[in-house]
């Protein structure tokens, strides 16, 4: 099965034509909704609301934008400092956003948006530019290959599509699921690449509540329909936290799943994190008490945090912890109650913190993080 040429047609026709099928059942908000042109309304094919992490003066890329939907919303929050950058690899759908870019830039008094064409998980190419190129020097040979090959490492290297730390806010909406296995650690890699360091993401996603068997991985209709290639929700928060994302957590659960396909439940779900930066060395006069309720937590740095007890941490570790992703887990003892001084992700809502707890005490799971 060729993933690529399934999700394009797929996605091509929902260009043309609404595909029930691929949508979850969304509350966005009305108010943003109203300056968007129907067509890119109703050729929207998303399961979660990213735009609401969205905040004034962000960089704000969105990865598979499709018609543009999500960018044209998040395009209304930056307000007039910030930047939205839609990424897709499809035609149809890059046609369909950009059709109306003119008209939305009236709208918000200034051209936000851009829509580039590329693959979510190879963010320095870009796609229009090497369409340009292979027009001109056609690939018919294996010394061809090799020279097209040295060229978009070039282009990479050279002109990136997205420059490295360049992004304030990576949000996507259903689309990780459409990538290939073998091509997921690069995605999530490239999205920390993009990221400016404490940038955040928030990635609304379906996930499986177990493993997919090879039969349903070879269902171009399943892959295409979001359902082949969804992480299992606990690869899910793992496969961020491996590829050095902070605070990684789900902020949006779905109780009732969106389709149950072999016994296996896919659900709509808004996983959010932090990028970590350096960490220098410790400082004398910086430290946090955990504040509970846990006996104790490890963060994601492997430091543990025993409630009630002072820790050392250095500079990058305070402002980290103290953000608004930790929603006040930890008290600054020069400062009191509540420690949360910076918006790391948003929206922050009463919660514990959602580090990694210590097993050898207490155990549980903490609400939604960011």
């Amino acid at each position: 099965m060729n993933i690529e040429s399934s999700v394009r047609e797929r996605y091509s026709q929902g260009a043309r034509e609404t595909q029930e099928a691929l949508c979850c059942p969304v509350d966005y908000d009305s108010g943003l909704l109203a300056a968007l042109p129907e067509e890119i309304i109703a050729r929207d094919y998303g399961c979660g609301d990213p735009s609401r992490y969205v905040q004034a003066g962000d960089v704000v890329l969105d990865l598979g934008s499709g018609g543009g939907k999500i960018c044209y919303m998040a395009a209304q929050l930056v307000g007039p400092q910030g930047r939205v950058i839609g990424v897709d690899m499809n035609d149809d759908m890059l046609a369909l956003a950009r059709k109306y870019q003119a008209d939305m830039a009236r709208k918000l008094g200034g051209d936000r948006v851009r829509f580039l064409k590329g693959y979510i998980q190879d963010l320095a190419l870009d796609v229009e530019v090497l369409d340009g190129h292979l027009r001109e020097h056609p690939v018919v040979d294996r010394q061809g290959y090799a020279e097209l090959r040295a060229w978009e490492a070039r282009q990479r290297r050279e002109q990136p599509l997205i420059e490295d730390a360049s992004v304030d806010l990576v949000i996507s909406n259903c689309v990780l699921n459409l990538v290939c296995d073998e091509e997921k650690d690069q995605l999530v890699r490239e999205i920390y690449r993009v990221l400016r360091p404490g940038g955040r993401i928030a990635i609304s996603d379906i996930v499986s509540d177990r493993p997919i068997p090879p039969s349903l991985k070879q269902d171009p209709e399943l892959w295409s329909g979001c359902i082949s290639g969804a992480f299992q929700d606990s690869e899910f928060l793992r496969t961020f936290a491996d590829n050095g994302f902070h605070a990684v957590c789900y902020d949006k659960w779905e109780v009732e799943p969106w389709r149950v396909v072999e016994g296996i439940e896919f659900r709509s779900v808004t996983l959010t994190a932090c990028k970590g930066g350096a960490e220098g060395t410790l400082a004398e006069h910086r430290s946090l008490i955990y504040r509970g309720p846990f006996a104790a937590v490890i963060d994601d740095t492997g430091l543990r945090h025993v409630r009630g007890e002072r820790s050392k941490v250095t500079e990058a570790q305070f402002a980290r912890l103290t953000c608004a992703a930790y929603r006040g887990a930890f008290i600054d003892p020069q400062a009191g109650l509540p420690a949360a001084t910076a918006s790391c992700c948003a929206p922050a809502i009463p919660a514990v913190d959602a580090t990694q707890y210590d097993t050898s005490h207490n155990t549980g799971h903490g609400g939604g993080c960011c």
